[in-house]
């Protein structure tokens, strides 16, 4: 979105189409300037042949293809355009290099949006090494509303995400109770919040079990704009590698990321690099015998208790840390 929108601020009267997910639409509706469309991978048959039939006569100046998964490739091949823009071979996977006709230029250790911004910089945006990324992410009264009833303008309030998509990325139930113990003490209220899948919902439990601590559940609970209304009023946020980690960053709302299969410098917070809690270099180096620098950037590590090397104590201290410095959430 940092980058689309930085090319919406160059291009103001250019048309933008953005081919979505449904879920991620569901976050993004309403953006203005933007004729999005939905395409639901789980549609099968039926869904590409919609999405056929709607392109068929259409003609874009540039195609952006930011993503190199092969559905994603398959997909662009039902687009026409006069350039189509892709990643530099470094980058290129699952047969992307077949689709594209113009690359951008490769970028050595690169943080995911700096490579969504050489997208914006192909078609004229200028980014200078002092550029900061902007959001702005459209939310209805309602789900304000929401918010402010769950949050109000004089609490200070501690977010707690704890699931990633992939269960070995979650960080341990009883060590999350003991952080919303400590924040409970620093004066925070405490809310849990996340999806409705089983996995979420069973997590959530286990953390009210192990807790001493008045916590707010509202896992399952949320849409995604509610979800992203309820953020933005938040004081802070602790999560590991999962989407609402930037959504935070997109709300300017202060993140500790968990972090340990996955390259934080890659993946992590892109505004609070500095505020992330990481046992990913100590485990890449253990398994491969070489730093980040040294192998394919974005390598992951593997493994199911890779996690539970994340301490307590670790994430107490930089609870404490930002909890001094940050200004007060008052909306």
């Amino acid at each position: 979105m940092a980058a689309v929108q930085e090319i919406q601020r160059k291009h103001p009267q250019a048309s933008i189409t953005w081919v979505i997910g449904k879920i991620e639409f569901q976050l993004l509706e309403g953006l203005p300037g933007i004729e999005f469309v939905v395409y639901d991978k789980r549609g099968g048959k039926a869904a590409l042949k919609a999405f056929k039939k709607r392109m068929r006569s259409r003609q874009f100046d540039a195609l952006l293809i930011m993503q190199v998964a092969l559905r994603a490739n398959l997909l662009s091949r039902h687009i026409k355009a006069t350039r189509r823009i892709g990643f530099d071979k470094t980058r290129s996977k699952e047969l992307h290099s077949l689709f594209i006709n113009e690359r951008i230029p490769p970028q050595a250790e690169a943080h995911v949006l700096d490579g969504f911004m050489g997208f914006a910089s192909a078609l004229g945006v200028n980014v200078t090494e002092d550029w900061q990324p902007s959001w702005n992410i459209p939310i209805t009264d309602n789900d304000q509303r929401y918010a402010c009833d769950k949050i109000d303008d004089h609490s200070a309030t501690l977010i707690i995400v704890p699931c990633a998509s992939k269960a070995e990325r979650n960080w341990l139930p009883d060590r999350y109770a003991m952080v919303a113990d400590t924040a409970h003490q620093l004066g925070y209220q405490v809310m849990l919040c996340g999806g409705p899948s089983a996995m979420e919902t069973d997590m959530a439990e286990q953390i009210l079990q192990h807790s001493n601590t008045p916590i707010t559940n509202l896992s399952g609970q949320t849409s995604l704009k509610q979800l992203y209304a309820l953020i933005k009023r938040a004081r802070m946020l602790i999560a590991p590698d999962t989407g609402p980690v930037h959504m935070a960053v997109s709300a300017h709302t202060q993140v500790i990321g968990l972090y340990g299969h996955s390259n934080p410098q890659r993946t992590g917070p892109y505004l609070y690099q500095e505020d992330v809690v990481e046992v990913y270099h100590s485990h890449l180096k253990l398994q491969t015998g070489k730093t980040a620098e040294q192998l394919t950037w974005g390598k992951r590590v593997k493994g199911e208790h890779v996690m539970k090397d994340i301490s307590v104590e670790r994430v107490t201290e930089k609870l404490k840390q930002l909890s001094t410095s940050l200004p007060d959430r008052t909306i």
